[in-house]
């Protein structure tokens, strides 16, 4: 990047875009491309904005068929030279800024594009995909008895057995 920062234009080829569908789990990636400035900053920042755009095809959580998203969404990511990554003194996890505008860090003088727009696509896409009009009582199976489940069909409280064990009288008393 030199010092008046760089723009990129970002076309995947049809097999980043498979690459990219089995990476999320998505049925299919059609169309996906992006625009993406990159600019230093005062302070040792540097500031990524981009814009997605695309199509998503994924699963629908209720009835498994095909659901299409349209993608059109911008971000933006500050990094800074010279953060380290917090961690947790007990478990090594790293710990996240609740602000969310804080910077990230910026590990060495190296950003990689291609996997700041993918985890982007993977925050785009609907975590829930939902094909238009299903409702869950759509798919539950029905019961008998005006929607109700019968007796025998009621579940069974896991400690039925001991309360029968309770009830019953006992012998030898």
């Amino acid at each position: 990047m030199g010092p008046s920062g760089a723009a990129l234009d970002i076309v995947a080829s049809d097999g980043e875009r498979a690459a990219l569908a089995r990476r999320f789990g998505f049925l299919g990636l059609p169309a996906f491309s992006a625009r993406v400035t990159v600019d230093r900053r005062p302070g040792g920042q540097v500031m990524v904005e981009g814009r997605l755009r695309g199509k998503i095809v994924q699963a629908c959580i209720l009835t498994l068929d095909p659901v299409s998203q349209d993608l059109d969404e911008s971000f933006r990511i500050v990094f800074k030279e010279g953060l380290t990554e917090e961690r947790d003194s007990e478990s090594g996890e790293a710990v996240i800024n609740p602000q969310g505008d804080a910077p990230e860090p910026l590990p060495g003088n190296l950003l990689d594009i291609g996997e700041i727009v993918a985890e982007q696509l993977a925050l785009a896409a609907d975590p829930y995909p939902r094909r238009p009009g299903v409702r869950l009582e759509d798919v539950l199976p029905k019961h008998r008895h005006g929607g109700r489940p019968g007796r025998a069909e009621q579940r069974r409280h896991p400690f039925a057995g001991l309360a029968a064990l309770r009830d019953k009288p006992r012998r030898g008393r």
